[in-house]
């Protein structure tokens, strides 16, 4: 017999003819347009960007459609009296009128929270300020390898609400959750892992407390028979264990755990009841860097409970970088070049940095997420060669690393840049046989770049035309 989501056909009943805001343009609520108009909502659009900046494409959409639409700095003093409002994950569920809306009734929430609590099979959710993505993908190869039928999506780029009628109880949905889509959630996935918590987008929310808060949403709605995955070695991570519903599983790469995951020198184990059994050399792994076999003991944490050991060992020896992580771009008279644009936090570019024994040339800055550069300075001192600078972040950037040459009473060359070009010409002049330039940024791609995947393709296009 077919399997019918009745949770999904209900909403689709409350949806007919009733007011609908859909506010932000972004990847998360396009592919909404189409099904809200098949189902015969009467929508209307909101984006903060002027007209002028919608492309032509979403603006002949919206014309066909017959939507309304309010554009601009001021537009959302239009959302009054709807029924529903899908925020976009950037409009965070504090807007002002966001909260007078939902005081007066209306059901505001995500194309994500509305997926999750419709979704009719297994979620694994993946949250936390490093190693998202790659965790993410990870849990997602080792499933399909094991012969899941899996989707995946969420901050990872791929919407999946509007696949709702595609899945089926025996499939696993594999979620990468920003702070920005887990702010106001009711709802968590069975499976919950959070890599690790430190101070990042605090040029949007309030504080740092709001951020961790949003983070822990991941597992606030969990239930008994759950799993929380967490990071022993990171404080805020290893005291939400005291907040948990379920099952709690860690993972370590600086402590030999009675139960859980570690990685123990370049050997992960599983320790159960004090025994420690070998699964994996890392020697064997096509990712590199410790950061990364934090990531795969963490995928194997998360997977253990679906996957025997031995099928996920195999998927994680096929597995490949994510592209703009740790990426290898080419090599170029003995130096090699490695894309890692989506770092952009000073705790990511530390972990790319430790993950080479070279030599490196560091091409770091970009957008201010209002973030502290002082914890990363030191390692800029002491592991790379030349550093070269870019965007609003370069000075930031500048007078950490100078206040700890001082006080080390080191020198290092350092060159602040205009342009991409600027840097990697500077690179290429600078770096010798047998050394690594890595481009990290340690800062957000929005100063001069549509996002970290433009910048991490800029930089590729560059490389590969010297």
């Amino acid at each position: 017999m077919e399997y019918v989501n009745e949770k999904l056909n209900e909403f689709n009943d409350y949806i007919r003819f009733r007011k609908v805001a859909v506010i932000g343009m972004g990847v998360s609520n396009l592919p909404l347009l189409d099904y809200l108009y098949e189902k015969k909502a009467n929508v209307t659009i909101f984006d903060e960007k002027d007209l002028d900046s919608i492309s032509d494409d979403i603006m002949e959409k919206i014309r066909e459609y017959g939507f309304q639409f309010h554009f601009g700095e001021n537009c959302l003093e239009y959302l009054k009296n709807f029924n529903l409002i899908f925020r976009s994950p950037s409009c965070l569920p504090t807007r002002k009128e966001l909260e007078e809306e939902a005081k007066r009734g209306a059901i505001v929430t995500t194309e994500i929270e509305l997926l999750m609590k419709m979704c009719p099979c297994k979620i694994v959710g993946v949250t936390g300020s490093d190693g998202k993505t790659t965790t993410t993908s990870l849990i997602n190869a080792i499933l399909k390898h094991a012969g899941y039928n899996t989707f995946l999506g969420g901050n990872i780029g791929t919407p999946l609400f509007t696949r709702l009628n595609e899945m089926k109880p025996s499939d696993v949905v594999v979620l990468e959750l920003s702070s920005f889509q887990l702010m106001g959630m009711e709802v968590s996935p069975h499976i919950a892992v959070i890599t690790n918590i430190t101070p990042n987008h605090l040029n949007i929310h309030k504080d740092y407390q709001e951020y961790i808060d949003a983070k822990k949403n991941i597992f606030k709605y969990q239930e008994q028979d759950d799993i929380l995955v967490l990071n022993y070695d990171n404080e805020i991570t290893k005291e939400c264990a005291k907040e948990a519903h379920g099952k709690v599983v860690f993972f370590s790469s600086k402590t030999k755990l009675d139960n859980g995951y570690i990685v123990d020198e370049d050997v992960i184990k599983k320790c159960e009841d004090k025994v420690r059994k070998h699964i994996l050399n890392v020697e064997d792994v096509i990712l590199r860097g410790e950061h990364n076999y934090q990531n795969i003991a963490t995928a194997i944490a998360a997977t253990s409970s679906m996957v025997d050991i031995e099928k996920a060992i195999e998927a994680i020896k096929e597995f490949k970088p994510v592209e703009h992580r740790i990426e290898f771009v080419r090599e170029i008279d003995g130096v090699k070049w490695y894309n890692d644009s989506a770092s952009s936090s000073p705790s990511r570019t530390l972990s790319g940095i430790n993950a080479f024994k070279e030599d490196i040339i560091l091409i770091a800055g970009g957008y201010d997420k209002n973030l502290d550069y002082t914890p990363l300075a030191k390692t800029i001192v002491n592991k790379t060669k030349a550093l070269i600078l870019i965007g609003q972040t370069a000075n930031k950037i500048f007078d950490a690393v100078k206040s700890e040459l001082e006080l080390e009473n080191k020198e290092l060359d350092i060159y602040m840049c205009n342009s991409l070009e600027e840097t990697i010409q500077i690179a290429k002049k600078r770096a010798k046989s047998g050394q690594v330039v890595l481009f990290s940024p340690a800062s957000a791609s929005f100063d001069m770049f549509k996002n970290f995947a433009d910048r991490g393709n800029k930089f590729k296009k560059l490389v590969n035309e010297l």
